[in-house]
């Protein structure tokens, strides 16, 4: 909202200023401070009301060292997540923006899905909370719109890019001219609507789902839009898996966030776009100002989920979380790079469906049950190994950093 009256008071009245809201990089860093201010200062407020409520976590005895402690801490905090994110991204956001459309869009359906789930949990008492197959049902929904707007959408388009050259004539006060100098200018091409996506360690890094259906036709982008249910679905649970240890979710989502944000700038500047030789996205910039109120979002969430946990995000945050990151991914393009940058949610996701399938089948050949880990997600199996709960989030923090470079990296690799 102030982008759309800061333009207005610029072209209207000229207002000293106000034409720095024109600039990404002001907006940015406006909305990670108001972001990163909103979750500590109003998140106290927020975790005494909760408290008040009593709407606390039941912790089953799974026999994890310090774990029944934190019974009776507060949940839902994920609220907390939603409100540093969505009040920057309506104040500094462009939101005649198609891209920061769909990540509200995102957020709130997630928020609703995530907290549904949460209120069952906590106020009709009932542990396995919302149905998993209602829950797949709102993924898979998200996934349908997403997938659809980026098919039917005007607004969403990649653009060719090529040089042209450009001559300068250099004259002094007479008009008698001293010379020329001749330079080449990235400018963009016609732009058009395609499948294509960015697939790491290739040298031509760029590919089109069209291949795998002969064409370009209505059969592609329904692929695509299956491409996108399964993204979001995946990605969503994902980070869900991972919500098991005080900042562990938080710590890790931070610099994948970081680095989706960063692609959809270099993505949505020509020059650098050229440079890189990644697609250029016209408009994609702009989901810049949405990562950085999303980073202020979990950094300040952080305050009150280190540990040991004031508050937990809850379904609310986390389901939340991970959709969004899979939604960004698919707007800038970069989805197949996912299992690189979220290779922690991947791990932990992994580690769930073979142990389940281990389970089973060792229990149909020799009439019991057997598991490869201690316990599952993994970071279960370490808690059983006595490795302090501190330690094994700092590592995954680490991990997630390490996987982050690994995904820049990624665009000069090839």
């Amino acid at each position: 909202m102030l982008y759309h009256l800061f333009r207005y008071l610029d072209r209207v009245w000229d207002l000293p200023g106000s034409g720095m809201f024109q600039y990404i990089s002001f907006r940015a860093s406006a909305a990670i401070i108001v972001a990163l201010l909103i979750a500590i200062i109003f998140g106290r407020s927020i975790i005494d009301f909760l408290r008040r409520r009593q709407i606390g976590e039941e912790i089953r005895d799974l026999g994890l060292e310090g774990q029944l402690q934190k019974r009776g801490t507060p949940t839902m905090g994920g609220v907390i997540i939603l409100l540093a994110i969505l009040v920057p991204i309506l104040l500094f956001g462009r939101l005649d923006n198609v891209y920061v459309q769909l990540m509200i869009v995102s957020t709130l359906w997630l928020g609703f899905i995530g907290g549904l789930d949460d209120y069952i949990k906590v106020f009709r008492h009932k542990k396995e909370g919302l149905k998993g197959r209602f829950k797949v049902v709102g993924q898979v929904g998200l996934g349908m719109i997403v997938g659809t707007t980026m098919w039917l959408s005007p607004q969403i388009v990649v653009c060719e890019k090529t040089t042209q050259p450009v001559e300068t004539q250099y004259v002094d006060a007479s008009g008698e001219e001293l010379g020329t100098a001749q330079r080449h200018v990235v400018v963009a091409t016609e732009s058009c609507k395609t499948t294509q996506t960015t697939i790491p360690f290739i040298k031509n890094n760029e590919f089109d789902y069209g291949r795998l259906t002969g064409g370009s036709g209505p059969a592609t982008w329904l692929l695509y839009v299956l491409v996108a249910i399964f993204v979001v679905t995946a990605v969503s649970n994902g980070a869900n898996l991972t919500d098991g240890l005080d900042g562990l979710t938080t710590g890790v989502s931070v610099p994948i966030v970081a680095v989706l944000g960063a692609l959809a700038y270099l993505s949505g500047h020509i020059v650098y776009a050229d440079y890189l030789n990644i697609m250029y996205i016209p408009d994609a910039g702009e989901l810049m100002v949405f990562a950085a109120a999303m980073m202020g979002a979990l950094v300040g969430f952080l305050w009150y989920n280190s540990f040991p946990a004031q508050i937990f995000m809850g379904d609310t945050g986390s389901l939340t979380i991970g959709g969004v990151i899979a939604v960004f991914a698919l707007c800038i393009r970069k989805e197949l790079l996912l299992p690189l940058l979220c290779g922690v949610f991947l791990a932990e996701s992994v580690s769930v469906m073979v142990q389940v399938s281990y389970f089973k089948y060792t229990k149909r050949k020799y009439g019991e049950g057997r598991r490869i880990l201690l316990m599952s997600p993994l970071h279960h199996h370490f808690q059983k190994k006595e490795i302090f709960e501190t330690k094994i989030v700092l590592r995954f923090w680490i991990i997630s950093l390490l996987l982050a470079a690994m995904t820049l990296v990624t665009l000069k690799i090839r």
